[in-house]
């Protein structure tokens, strides 16, 4: 799951980057207005967690921008603003839930989890194809009841994958989901074909039948 941070305080961006890596999200950051909006413009996030005072513009014109776009990205606005003026013009902007500093990053982590639940999962902590099944909140993989171990990457890989079922993603878009913004400096995507490979063996080997299907030219799908 792949998470931007949109804070100029860097203390606290250092402390919510540590903490949010340390459960297995993919963070990747943003210190001002306009580097905000370039990431937003560029990439899809599971999560954006957004600040309003911004060095160079206001979040909530970032918020405005992923509206306007139709982007499904989830938002968490987090200010040390309080008052109630700014919390409900973020929620009827579309922000999906509003956090005062200072919090805790326990907080911080589960509300972003209810987020992602929400918009990714119907609300629910577990997402069932057939029979696999995922568990969002134990980052756990089973089949037929009986857990796979997997990789992060490739537990990621899955869980991408089986949020767009039936729907084909390119590699580029995959190596963003696993990689974020180190895949600007891809000489390739060979390391997809590693993590593919070996996901698909293991979840053969627990007796799934291979859902995920390479479409020449444009990249893969998991038909189910």
């Amino acid at each position: 799951m792949k998470i931007l941070i949109v804070e100029d305080e860097k203390e606290l961006v250092n402390s919510m980057v540590t903490y949010l890596k340390s459960e297995n999200y993919l963070c990747e950051t943003a210190p001002d207005f306009k580097t905000a909006m370039e990431k937003v413009e560029s990439f899809d996030y599971d999560c954006i967690l957004l600040d309003i005072t911004l060095p160079g513009g206001n979040g909530l014109h970032v918020l405005r921008e992923l509206k306007a776009n139709r982007k499904t990205d989830g938002v968490i606005i987090i200010s040390a603003k309080n008052s109630i003026s700014d919390r409900i013009e973020g929620l009827n902007m579309g922000a999906d839930d509003y956090l005062t500093k200072p919090f805790h990053l326990s907080e911080l982590s589960a509300r972003i989890a209810a987020v992602i639940r929400r918009r990714r999962f119907d609300g629910s902590k577990l997402l069932t194809l057939n029979e696999i099944t995922i568990d969002t909140s134990a980052k756990t993989v089973s089949v037929n009841n009986k857990g796979v171990d997997l990789t992060k990457k490739e537990y990621d890989l899955l869980l991408y994958l089986a949020t767009n079922k039936n729907r084909v993603v390119s590699k580029v878009a995959i190596a963003e989901n696993l990689s974020g913004e180190e895949t600007n400096i891809m000489d390739n995507y060979d390391f997809i074909y590693a993590h593919m490979k070996n996901l698909k063996k293991k979840l053969s080997a627990a007796g799934s039948p291979d859902y995920i299907k390479a479409i020449y030219g444009m990249g893969y799908k998991f038909e189910v």
